[in-house]
Parts: C-alpha cells; sequence; structure tokens
C-alpha cells in the first residue's frame, strides 16, 4: 500500500550526471525528476545505456569512478544527499538505504562466509547483535528458497550457485529493514519458479515495512508484478512516466511501443539429425558428484552440427554441472562425453591441445568473465595465439577480424578496457573470445539473462547468424523459456540432477508435459499486474486440496 498523504521519502529535481571519457565530461543522465513515497515501487526500464543504474545509485547519493553530480537535488528524508556529508552517507547507507546489485558473484567478498556479510551492517549500525543478526539471516534465506537455511550462511559465495547467491544479496540488502531499497536486476540470475518466491518476498517486506523501492530491470513482465509507477528512460532522458496499468495498456510514446514488442526473434527449427550422423557431443550416461554430494544421475543427451540444444532447469538442477563436465572441469562418476564420436579423456588436464580447443564457453557475467586489466585486444588475442599460435600481424589481423564478426568496430575497441564497454558490448566480446579458437562446440551459459530485451535480442541475432556461417553447434544453458522459443532446436529439462523430459522444441510447448515442465512453463510471467498474485493464489488453493 503506498503512502502518498505524507512528504515523499525521496525527491530528485533536474538531476544531471556527467560521465568523464576520452578526456573530456559528457552528460549520462540530462534532467530527469523522480518522486518516491514510503510503500511504493518504482519501476525503471529502457535499454542498455539509458542512465537506469547511474540514476538509482544517485538515489543514494553516489556516483561511479569517473561520473559526478553536476546539477540537480536528491532529497531522501529531508536530507540533501548532494551537499551531505560523508559520514551522513554511511549513517544512512545500509541502515536507512541498500542496494542489490545486479552481479552478487562481483559484489561479495570471496574470503567472508555468506552469514559474516550478512551481518556486518546490523552491528556496524548497531540494530541488532550479532546473534539476533544470524538468526534474522536464516528466516530470510527460508523466504527467499535458499537450501538449507540453517547452514548456507556458512558457505563462501563461491561455495553456492549464481541464483543463490542473488537470493542471499537480496536477504542481505533487508538485513537493517531499510525505508529505500534499491533493486537493480535482483532477479537476472534466477529460474523462473526462484524468481516467483523472491518477488513474493520482496513484495512482502516492502507491505510489511512500508519499504520504498526503485525497481531496476529489464524484464517488463517482472516490472509489471512488481511497481506502482513505471519510468521509461533513454539516453538519459526520461521517455514518460504513469502508473503500471496505464503505461502497460496504453504508452504513449514510440520508444516505450518499441520495448514493449521486443523479443521478436525465432529461428526456424531445424529437422531431427539423421540416427546415422554422428553428434558433435554426446553426453552418457553421466553420473557427477561433488564430494561425497551427488550432484548429476544418468544424465544423457546428444548435440548436433549447427544445432542448438538449450538446458533448461531451476537453480541446482545440473545445467552448469553438466558443462562442467563436457569441459573436462569436473570428472564424472560414471558414464563418458563423446567429441565427434570418440571418447574425451575426462578430465581437461588430459586432453590434448585439439580437444580443448574444439569446446568453449560464454560465460553468464561477463564483468567476471573479462580480465579487467587487459585491453579488448589482449583478451581475444590470447586464445588466438595459445591454441593457433598466431603472432605478430597474423595475430592483429584476426582479432580485428573477429570483433567485426561480432559487429564491433576494432579501431574504436581493440584499445579499450572492459570497464569502457556497455554489458552488451561485453557480451559480444566474450562471444569473440570463444570463436577465437575456432571451436565446433560452444557452451553458452545464461549468455543473455544479464542483459536488457533490446540488447538481448541483438546477441541471440549474432549468435543465430554466427552459427549458420561456421557450422557451429550450441548447448545454450538459461532459464529464460523466451530465450529457448527464440533460438533452440532441441530442449533438455533437469531437475535434481536428472534429465525428466528431452526432444524438439515444438513438442516442449505442446502439451502434455512432464509436471515439473509444467510448473516451469507456467511460471514464466506475463505482462498483467496481476499475474503473480493469481498465480500465488492457485498454487496457496492447490496445495490445499
Amino acid at each position: 500500500m503506498t503512502d502518498t498523504s505524507n512528504t515523499p521519502l525521496l525527491t530528485i529535481k533536474g538531476l544531471r550526471i556527467e560521465g568523464r571519457s576520452d578526456e573530456k565530461w559528457s552528460e549520462i543522465v540530462k534532467g530527469v525528476d523522480l518522486t518516491l513515497h514510503r510503500g511504493e515501487v518504482l519501476g525503471l526500464i529502457g535499454e542498455s545505456g539509458a542512465g537506469k543504474s547511474t540514476l538509482g545509485l544517485a538515489a543514494m547519493g553516489f556516483t561511479r569512478d569517473g561520473c559526478r553530480i553536476s546539477g540537480g537535488s536528491i532529497t531522501f528524508d529531508g536530507i540533501d544527499l548532494v551537499k551531505a556529508a560523508p559520514s551522513v552517507k554511511r549513517d544512512l547507507l545500509g541502515k536507512r538505504i541498500a542496494y542489490v546489485a545486479q552481479s552478487a558473484a562481483a559484489s561479495f567478498n570471496p574470503a567472508h562466509r555468506l552469514i559474516d556479510q550478512y551481518t556486518e551492517a546490523p552491528v556496524q549500525h548497531g540494530t541488532s547483535s550479532r546473534g539476533d543478526a544470524a538468526a534474522d539471516a536464516v528466516e530470510l534465506y527460508r523466504k527467499m528458497q535458499l537450501p538449507d537455511p540453517e547452514n548456507i550462511g556458512f558457505r563462501y559465495p563461491h561455495q553456492v550457485s549464481g541464483g543463490q547467491l542473488q537470493r542471499a544479496m537480496t536477504a542481505m540488502a533487508m538485513s537493517c529493514r531499510p525505508d529505500l531499497i534499491i533493486f537493480d536486476e535482483p532477479t537476472t540470475a534466477l529460474d523462473v519458479t526462484t524468481q516467483i518466491e523472491v518477488l513474493d518476498a520482496i513484495r512482502d517486506i516492502v507491505d510489511q515495512f512500508q519499504t520504498a523501492a526503485i525497481y531496476i530491470t529489464h524484464d517488463l513482465a517482472v516490472v509489471a508484478q512488481m511497481a506502482d509507477r513505471i519510468k521509461v528512460l533513454l539516453h538519459g532522458n526520461e521517455v514518460e512516466e504513469a502508473d503500471t496499468k496505464t503505461m502497460l495498456d496504453a504508452p504513449k510514446a514510440d520508444y516505450t511501443k518499441s520495448l514493449w514488442a521486443v523479443r521478436s526473434h525465432a529461428r526456424e527449427e531445424q529437422p531431427l539429425a539423421a540416427k546415422e550422423d554422428t553428434p558433435i557431443v554426446s553426453v552418457k550416461n553421466v553420473t557427477a558428484a561433488y564430494g561425497q554430494l551427488t550432484v548429476l544421475h544418468d544424465v544423457s543427451f546428444d548435440v548436433h552440427k549447427r544445432r542448438t540444444v538449450a538446458v533448461v532447469g531451476e537453480s541446482g538442477s545440473g545445467k552448469s554441472t553438466t558443462a562442467r563436465v563436457i569441459t573436462g572441469l569436473l570428472q564424472p562418476l560414471a558414464g563418458e562425453v563423446l567429441f565427434d564420436g570418440a571418447p574425451l579423456p575426462a578430465g581437461y588436464k588430459a586432453r590434448t591441445p585439439d580437444q580443448l580447443r574444439q569446446i568453449q564457453m560464454i560465460y553468464q557475467m561477463a564483468d567476471t568473465a573479462l580480465n579487467p586489466k587487459q585491453s579488448i585486444g589482449q583478451i581475444i588475442g590470447r586464445p588466438v595465439q595459445f591454441y593457433l599460435g598466431l603472432r605478430g600481424k597474423a595475430l592483429k589481423d584476426r582479432v580485428r577480424e573477429l570483433l567485426h564478426m561480432i559487429e564491433l568496430e576494432p579501431d574504436e575497441f581493440i584499445g579499450r578496457l572492459p570497464s569502457e564497454l556497455s554489458g552488451g558490448q561485453k557480451q559480444r566480446v566474450g562471444i569473440a573470445r570463444a570463436l577465437a579458437a575456432d571451436p565446433k562446440f560452444i557452451i553458452c551459459d545464461e549468455v543473455t539473462s544479464a542483459l536488457d530485451q533490446l540488447v538481448a535480442e541483438g546477441i541471440l541475432k549474432l549468435l543465430d547468424r554466427l552459427q549458420s556461417e561456421l557450422d557451429l553447434a550450441y548447448m545454450f544453458i538459461t532459464h529464460d523459456l523466451a530465450t529457448v522459443k527464440a533460438i533452440a532446436d532441441e530442449v533438455v529439462v533437469m531437475q535434481s540432477g536428472k534429465v525428466v523430459e528431452l526432444g524438439q522444441k515444438s513438442a516442449m510447448f505442446t502439451p502434455p508435459h512432464d509436471p515439473y515442465t509444467e510448473l516451469l512453463l507456467s511460471s514464466v510471467p506475463e505482462m498483467d499486474p496481476n499475474w503473480l498474485t493469481d498465480l500465488l493464489k492457485q498454487r496457496a488453493a492447490a496445495s490445499k486440496v
């Protein structure tokens, strides 16, 4: 319930922010206004580079390195955050204003356990003792549907999945029960079934504690469930703002209408490969474990030349673990992986350079996958040099060719650092690095989940074009069923380390389904503000039957 009777909790007027690039300052937020009341959720949407995250951080009185506030005012509960002393901001941040970053993997301290990082803010701000904060963490972990909530806090960040880490960060932001939370793509890394639980938990916190929230997202169906109002940004300018229902039903601006119509790309489903055709990769009866815990159970599927097999399932279902087995990073307890009909050594250290070259990977978070201290030319050039042995002019020519292939201008990008690129540009560099080895098979691990829908559309089209030109086979790990519809030929559904259903994409989206597949399909958000509420009611009623 939005409290609009009192003074706004947050007021931003005429905000202007500049960023420094090539030794000059350029305006990146251009006179934006924003008002937010207690208990109200404002959705910020727009394509990559629109200024969403910059505006969200500015609501905390903060700008990234290389940026500055050049005009306007930011007032939080009567406090001018532009003029406030650093000590005043320190007292606010974490206690009264919290931030949930898009990349949990890049935000957690890898040297400390999750529970220690959760309890730090409540203890430092004096809102609770460490014991009480730890007990509260368990309750919020349970609300976030984290496995083994009593003990997961004692793990380090690298010991949990990306989706689990994102939920742990959302819980941590709520530790002091702040007045304002900035959610910057908080469900990006989550599968659809987990996303529902997290969205429900966020709504519950907002309602229970009258928390105000700015919800930054590129997922229009998600913002429809969360926001009371939606503001659309483009190139640092406000395009339009309205209540959620009005914005969904009758957007005024052409740009907003284009966002609503996005995700038009859909490749034609390739016919089934002939039985006599040898798959590029065959996973045969693979069982694998982490220590004493068996995480894959008799997994089998094939990937053929010029075909895309989408592997879907919730967090912890075994998708990425299967990829680790294929790449040789995890040796199976039983079963084997065949490449072009020949068995691959179980561990990558026993594979030949040519075997390593043929299987490459594009990672989910380009932020953490690219070396921040190396130029784009160095990042792409290293595998060219390592696998193909090119040097000098031949190496430079190949790097430029790869940049052309991913539709980035070599003269503009070859000397840049990753920090100087947008999210979509970084992911394109990740694609070029995989192509640099001249592989036959590429594993795409959630490569579009961190991107806005317009940029993701471009990446899918790029991958589709490259597959046709280079005869590539893809294993596409994703939790986004819209992506499955856009790019897959076949689908493998995994649950708890087992394959529960597999077949052609057309069969996957045609009833009847395995009950788990039905759960996944019913959990995809729709562009209806009442969808989440209605779904939770239906499931609550069904559980009582």
